[in-house]
């Protein structure tokens, strides 16, 4: 038994592996368990990291540095090639005003911790409250960019020891996951909202901003439209639409610019819920009418994007009409894209085609279609793109009144380029799609060795410093900084600004990058409400909070 003694005693290789599988596979495991329906998920790897560290397991702190930036260089551009191709497009129409409140909360949550360090006379040191914000908000990535602009202050000597800051974190993290949801509570029981009201108003709105997809069958009745081609009238009408598939005269076909519709003519249209009103108004009356009698002609078929050499491509240079095939939508991340020609095309992407089998069969060879290759890593996009953010990340950035320059560090220069190439990146020739399994793997494997790299570096001193010191201050503080911004921009945004309870649900869920209480606004809704507003904020709250965890250390250090 000596050599399972020394294994577990004695610095090795064999010995931190172990150690850092022990800790995140309990970590995992515990995280799993709910209670009240609640789950911490993966964050309960740093609580296992703090109770194995405070009984003198511990790792060199050559290797742990490592290991926990190199987890959190993952784990951050793993979140930004996700969330890139959305994040502009979110700024878009009603996402405007939802990403306008959301940032509120951020600025909120910042403004109260502030607040609260003058109050309590610097009883609590700055950085250990940027730590407690991090938690209360359930933020690892603002914790991790914290940890980096202490070592950045560190290692240009402004400050001689690193603080422990994840222990306020650990402190904090709990109240702030059941604290989100208890302001949702609050907020329903203040306006007392009803839920069926609530899903009958949804139905009149637009779903938060996102333009989705609507197919309807009209019968053409209109003197204006009468004999003239597509063409034509897509510029009569000014709005956005597809024309399917074309009945006239018993005969069906695919439409395309010249195809001219006539009075009596049926057609089946895709356009956006903005647009489908205009579009029936314009061109005659929306019908029930079964279509299913075209499909001994023609077919509709989902095409995933897989040749590499389709990446950054327009839709309308693919020419696909001239083989007789239709494009009605493009459906990229779970979003239907109305077929556009100017639409840039990226791998992953499912182009939805109508046209006959021998037609359809063309265009898949010209797309690939081939799911295989959509398992195979892009790992050149990945070190790229890691390289390249941390040289982005050290450009030091000088802003009056701080001590040193500011710098994105290991963790906001590799998530803005992360975020860049998820939006730009075709331009490059770089191939940005990752299923969701291997980019969730991804993440995990990186948010887990960070989470138990901080859990095993602050366990020795976990349990004097909450018992013996201000523990009870630090949860007080987190309990506020999480509730206090939310129940403000919740009421205002219910009472001021008329939001859908659904819609501000996934928003202040968002604010927070808060997924348990995402999944409690879900069961509780019953519809995709609270989730496309919480994509819809996500990117630029998680941008935020990476970026002003660090200023918070810069500014007041």
């Amino acid at each position: 038994m000596e050599w399972f003694i020394n294994l577990l005693t004695k610095e090795s290789i064999a010995h931190i592996i172990l150690l850092y599988s022990f800790v995140i596979a309990i970590g995992v495991m515990l995280g799993k368990i709910k209670i009240f329906g609640i789950s911490l998920g993966v964050t309960f790897v740093l609580f296992v990291g703090i109770v194995v560290g405070h009984f003198g397991f511990s790792v060199p702190d050559e290797v742990l540095h490592f290991i926990r930036e190199f987890g959190l260089i993952l784990f951050i551009f793993s979140i930004g090639l996700q969330v890139g191709p959305g994040f502009f497009a979110s700024f878009k129409k009603g996402g405007m005003k939802q990403n306008m409140l959301a940032a509120s909360v951020v600025f909120l949550g910042v403004a109260t911790t502030i607040g609260l360090f003058y109050i309590f006379g610097g009883t609590i040191p700055m950085p250990m409250f940027v730590g407690i914000l991090s938690g209360a908000v359930t933020n690892t990535p603002g914790l991790g960019a914290a940890q980096e602009a202490l070592r950045q202050l560190h290692d240009a000597g402004q400050i001689t020891e690193i603080p422990q800051i994840a222990l306020g974190y650990a402190v904090a993290y709990p109240l702030g996951v059941t604290g989100i949801i208890l302001s949702l509570i609050l907020v329903r029981v203040f306006f007392k909202i009803n839920y069926d009201k609530e899903t009958a108003n949804l139905n009149e709105l637009s779903g938060g901003g996102v333009d989705n997809t609507k197919i309807i069958s009209i019968q053409v009745n209109s003197k204006a439209i009468d004999g003239k081609n597509l063409s034509q009238i897509r510029k009569l009408i000014g709005r956005q639409f597809v024309v399917s598939r074309l009945l006239s005269n018993t005969v069906y076909s695919i439409p395309n610019g010249k195809s001219v519709l006539k009075n009596g003519d049926k057609i089946l249209v895709v356009t956006t819920e903005a647009d489908s009103e205009a579009v029936v108004a314009f061109t005659g009356e929306q019908i029930e009418f079964d279509w299913k009698e075209s499909e001994n002609k023609m077919v509709s078929r989902r095409i995933v994007i897989t040749r590499g050499v389709i990446n950054g491509k327009t839709l309308g240079s693919l020419k696909l009409r001239s083989v007789n095939v239709n494009c009605t939508r493009i459906v990229r991340s779970g979003f239907d894209l109305l077929a556009n020609p100017n639409l840039v095309l990226q791998v992953g992407d499912r182009v939805v085609v109508v046209g006959t089998p021998e037609a359809i069969q063309r265009v898949e060879d010209m797309l690939g279609n081939t799911l295989k290759r959509l398992d195979e890593p892009h790992l050149i996009t990945l070190f790229v793109g890691i390289f390249v953010g941390i040289i982005f990340g050290s450009i030091p950035v000088f802003i009056p009144g701080m001590p040193m320059p500011v710098k994105l560090g290991l963790a906001g220069g590799p998530l803005v380029v992360a975020i860049l190439l998820g939006r730009f990146g075709f331009k490059l020739k770089l191939i940005t799609y990752t299923t969701q399994s291997a980019n969730l793997m991804l993440r995990e494997i990186g948010i887990t060795l960070f989470l138990a790299s901080v859990g095993l570096a602050s366990g020795g001193k976990f349990v004097e410093t909450v018992v013996s010191g201000n523990g009870l201050l630090w949860i007080m503080s987190g309990f506020i900084i999480t509730t206090l911004p939310l129940l403000i921009v919740g009421i205002f945004g219910r009472k001021v600004m008329k939001l859908n309870y659904f819609t501000l649900m996934g928003l202040l869920s968002g604010s927070m990058t808060d997924p348990p209480a995402l999944a409690y606004s879900n069961v509780y809704s019953g519809n995709d409400a609270p989730a496309i507003a919480y994509s819809t904020v996500y990117p630029l709250t998680m941008f935020l909070r990476v970026i002003l965890a660090q200023i918070l250390i810069l500014a007041f250090v």
